[in-house]
Order: C-alpha cells, then structure tokens, then sequence
C-alpha cells in the first residue's frame, strides 16, 4: 500500500475522553498516525509559522517515525524537536542512547530549526534537568508522540515514581525492573545488569501539557498494558491510564496490543 493511501481504523471507541483507534495492522497504524501527525503539523505550520513537538525512542515507534519522514510535505526547518527521556550517565554515542536514536532515525534525515538533547552524561544531572526545563518552557508544546511502556509507563514515569501532579517538568527516577527487563527484551542492552538503574525524565504533566498528544502502541507485548491503560482504573499502577483524562491525546493500536480488550 502506498504511505499516502488513506487508512481506516477497523474500530473507534471512548475510554473516558480518549478516542481509541485500532487498526489491522502495525503498518497501517503507523501510516494513519503519520498523516494524522502531518496534516496537524501543517495547520500548525500555517496558523503560526514555527512548531515544536516530543517525539518518543523505542521500537514501537520505529514505523511511524518512518511513515512521517517518507510523507514529508511540511518544513521541517520550521520545526523544533524535543525528546522525553534518556538513561543517566549515558553517552551520546552507545547503542541505546536516545539521543543517538533520534540523532540518526530523524534529525540527520529531516533537519529541524533544532533537535534539543538530554546530555545523560551531564556533570551536573540536576542542572541539566533545569537546562531542559526552560528549554520546554520556552515555547508551548503544539504535538506530543508517545508511546505506552510494557509496565505501562509513559516516558520514563514508571508506576512506582509516576505523579499525575508533577510539580517537575523534568527530573531524574529509578528504573523499576520491569522496565530495564524491556530494554533488554527489546534487544538494546545484553543483559538486565547492563541497564542503567536511573534515567531522566519529563513528567506526566509535562507530556500532557502539548496541545495534541498521539500514543502509538502496537505489538502483543503491549497487551496487558493497554488493556489495564483503557479499562482498569486510572492509577500510577498504570501511569499510561491518565491518558483517559486527556481529551486532546488518541491512542492508535494494532490487532495485537488491542487483543485483550
């Protein structure tokens, strides 16, 4: 199927204020999400001449990163870049380093007015929290692109550190062990030890502050996730629940993380 083909989701719903889309497919979901994200991107674009979004790393997010990049159509020099999340003292240069992820996947193939980093390997990580803090307050936040973790977590607000009332727009958290099993599962570290115990974050409030937010969350192992995200109760059990309360967020999901509803 050609990228601009439009695509229809096989069933819309409500989960309190969040519209739900499933679709047949990783693919199409992927495709329906990018022109979603583009044709927002260019009323924004239009209306004030500059944007800035959150992108999320990950491998669920591989496709539809690759499905808006093939669409193009919009000025990306127009448009600033943030990222939600990076590992403590990491380098921007190792395998799993999100900064290294968007640096080759997005920012060296499309070129945007700036890509802001989280420096995991800051001196100081409490004042790169604060640096990055005025960075994203700088201007509002026009698209968030997240995804649901296998825990449930969004971003890196894991249930035992998650805060619907963040006072913080960024801080530092430890890493529950289901979300460092992820990042072995996923393929990025050898083994569980491998994994950094403490990453940067932005917060809940954070993310959802952007005027329009798209999770995209495919794959059987988000199941359970989803499942407890739309129809348990909204909790810091499942931080990705909050989502219910965000009328400006859709949540895209293929046959596979739908499969438990």
């Amino acid at each position: 199927m050609n990228i601009a083909t439009p695509v229809q989701p096989t069933k819309t719903f409500l989960a309190d204020s969040l519209p739900v889309r499933v679709y047949a497919s990783q693919g199409e979901l992927a495709r329906d999400v990018a022109q979603i994200a583009r044709t927002y991107l260019l009323d924004v674009l239009a209306k004030q001449g500059s944007a800035a979004v959150i992108l999320a790393t990950g491998n669920s997010q591989i496709e539809f990163l690759e499905a808006l990049i093939a669409l193009g159509g919009f000025d990306w020099s127009k448009i600033t870049l943030f990222h939600m999340d990076e590992y403590l003292g990491i380098t921007a240069d190792h395998p799993a380093s999100f900064r290294r992820y968007m640096r080759e996947r997005v920012e060296l193939r499309v070129h945007p007015r700036t890509f802001h980093y989280i420096a995991g390997d800051a001196p100081l990580p409490l004042d790169e929290c604060e640096r990055y803090t005025k960075l994203l307050q700088a201007q509002p936040i026009d698209l968030c692109c997240l995804g649901i973790g296998e825990n449930g977590h969004i971003a890196f607000n894991d249930p035992p550190v998650a805060n619907f009332q963040d006072p913080h727009r960024v801080k530092l958290v430890q890493l529950d062990e289901p979300c460092r099993q992820q990042q072995v599962n996923e393929g990025h570290f050898p083994t569980l030890a491998a994994v950094p115990q403490y990453a940067f974050t932005l917060t809940i409030p954070m993310l959802c502050s952007a005027k329009r937010m798209l999770c995209v969350a495919p794959e059987k192992r988000k199941a359970s996730a989803v499942r407890d995200a739309t129809r348990g109760p909204i909790s810091t059990k499942c931080p990705a629940s909050w989502l219910r309360r965000q009328s400006h967020a859709t949540l895209f999901l293929d046959a596979d993380s739908a499969s438990l509803l």
